[in-house]
């Protein structure tokens, strides 16, 4: 598994050692789903990774779109990320709460679809870091400005009607991440949607077995391999992912990066948007 700045994951030991380098950048990207009674800002600001800015998923995203934390347009998102000091030249390591299977990976993602390379995930995030009695701050984070180039990577994005077109054609699989009794319909979406099931077509690839230990480090690569080939997914053909809202599924996607495959594009609006959409097919 690569923990090179270049890799997807970087260990805790690493970024210890690099914590105060002059071109590394550390965000904070713990987020909770909606009803959950922590406020992922507040406990931010109690502890966090020292020097680490906070970004918030559901506040960076498309302002126009009802769908929650769409991707925004490349200048908003360059914006916004300037005023976090994240620049070009910069080696970015994102974190959150539960070991990087949450938003860590989706800002991952965000700034891969965004064309910024240097940007990894801290393998077993927080809870790790913290286990290890590594530092944490609370102590607020002034970030300097910086000049960020924004140029749309947009063979890492799919929206509904691409996915749509994969499903008919065979094209690209559809790997739906969410658990199965999710995929089947069988219990109610965290999010209220009109509609419960799947996309026919798609193979249900939870992300669940992707993760190990009490922190939910990654898998080892052989146990990723098998985990997807076990769904029936054909690692050297076209994938998409898909979950819930656009999170998980950019922890899919790391977890194909860390096998080779960081060409894997992510539904943005998965079943948010494609459950309440009464004009795509669903199946239970």
């Amino acid at each position: 598994m690569p923990h090179a700045t270049t890799g997807p994951l970087v260990t805790t030991d690493w970024l210890a050692e690099h914590l105060t380098a002059p071109d590394v950048r550390i965000v904070d990207a713990r987020f909770y789903m909606p009803g959950d009674s922590h406020k992922a800002a507040e406990e931010y600001a109690r502890a966090h990774i020292p020097g680490a800015v906070f970004f918030d998923i559901d506040a960076i995203c498309d302002p126009s779109s009802t769908l929650p934390h769409m991707l925004p347009s490349p200048e908003l998102f360059s914006s916004r990320v300037r005023d976090l000091g994240l620049g070009d030249g910069h080696r970015i390591v994102v974190y959150d709460h539960v070991g990087g299977a949450c938003a860590a990976a989706r800002v991952w993602w965000m700034f891969r679809a965004f064309g910024h390379r240097e940007v990894c995930v801290l393998d077993g995030g927080l809870p790790k870091w913290q286990h290890e009695g590594r530092p944490v701050d609370d102590r607020e984070v002034f970030a300097t400005r910086r000049h960020f180039t924004a140029r749309m990577n947009a063979g890492l994005l799919a929206r509904a009607d691409d996915v749509l077109r994969h499903l008919e054609a065979g094209s690209a699989q559809v790997l739906d991440v969410r658990g199965p009794e999710r995929f089947r319909g069988e219990v109610v979406e965290p999010r209220p949607s009109s509609r419960a099931g799947h996309m026919p077509g798609a193979i249900n690839a939870p992300f669940g077995p992707l993760q190990t230990g009490p922190f939910n480090q990654m898998a080892a690569p052989d146990v990723i391999q098998a985990q997807f080939k076990e769904a029936g997914v054909d690692l050297s053909k076209p994938i998409v992912t898909s979950c819930g809202s656009g999170v998980t599924a950019c922890y899919s996607a790391l977890a194909l990066a860390c096998i080779g495959r960081d060409d894997v594009a992510v539904y943005d609006g998965s079943w948010a948007e494609w459950g309440d959409r009464v004009d795509l097919p669903v199946t239970r």
